[in-house]
């Protein structure tokens, strides 16, 4: 058994054990990948260690990435765009990807919309909201999600599925619980409203358990599963 192979098992346990801890089936939360700066041969060995969901920060990268399994055949992965979107980048993602995480204004949406090609199904997307409310960190306020949605919401070539949160690093886990359950509320009240929203991506290798326990259904999680990051892999990204 690969080392990738093993992390990937290692951390399901954990996704199931944090599950079952609140009453929650661990099918309810799905793993992804985060494959940033890994080359193509680690993303393999997940392949066959039954990863099928993948994570990419980096445009090109991403892309390069999706041809490369697409050329080799490989069908059935789903490929989540979840780093900062810039306008001249989007055309790439409508393109090549099935996700993006990261929408965080109409003009990005619309773009991401009119450029999804019609052959292809609707692009799913997430709104990010900003919720530890850093300067630094993309994202909107919780106080604009329900007019940001409504307008994602309308756009044909997107399909809203949820929100998704990169909160600040936080020791406790009774702080990272809190943080996470002011996401679930959101969450919430916006299936309510809209009959696709079923995902909110929230959680990494250090507050997953948190996450999962607020009601987070898919966890991002990168060097846990592939190891420390690649620096070099994406420069020029």
């Amino acid at each position: 058994m690969s080392d990738i192979a093993r992390n990937l098992a290692q951390i399901k346990a954990k996704i199931s054990a944090a599950a079952l801890r609140c009453g929650r089936s661990s099918e309810e939360v799905t793993l992804l990948a985060v494959s940033k700066t890994k080359p193509a041969s680690d993303i393999e060995e997940a392949i066959a260690a039954g990863q099928r969901a993948f994570g990419e920060n980096y445009v090109q990268e991403g892309v390069e990435k999706i041809r490369h399994f697409a050329e080799a055949g490989v069908l059935g992965l789903q490929w989540h765009f979840i780093g900062p979107l810039q306008s001249n980048k989007s055309r790439l993602v409508a393109e090549h990807f099935d996700w993006c995480h990261t929408v965080d204004r109409l003009r990005i949406a619309t773009r991401l919309s009119d450029q999804r090609p019609t052959a292809m199904p609707p692009l799913n997307v997430l709104i990010q909201i900003n919720i530890s409310d850093e300067n630094s960190k993309s994202g909107i306020p919780l106080a604009q999600l329900d007019a940001l949605a409504s307008q994602v919401a309308e756009l044909p070539g997107l399909t809203l599925r949820g929100l998704m949160a990169i909160p600040a690093p936080e020791s406790s886990y009774e702080r990272q619980f809190a943080v996470a359950q002011q996401m679930a509320v959101a969450f919430n009240a916006l299936k309510q409203h809209y009959p696709h929203v079923d995902t909110l991506s929230l959680g990494m290798s250090d507050d997953m358990e948190a996450a999962i326990a607020a009601g987070s259904t898919m966890v991002r999680i990168g060097t846990a599963i592939f190891g420390a990051r690649d620096h070099q892999a994406h420069q020029g990204q």
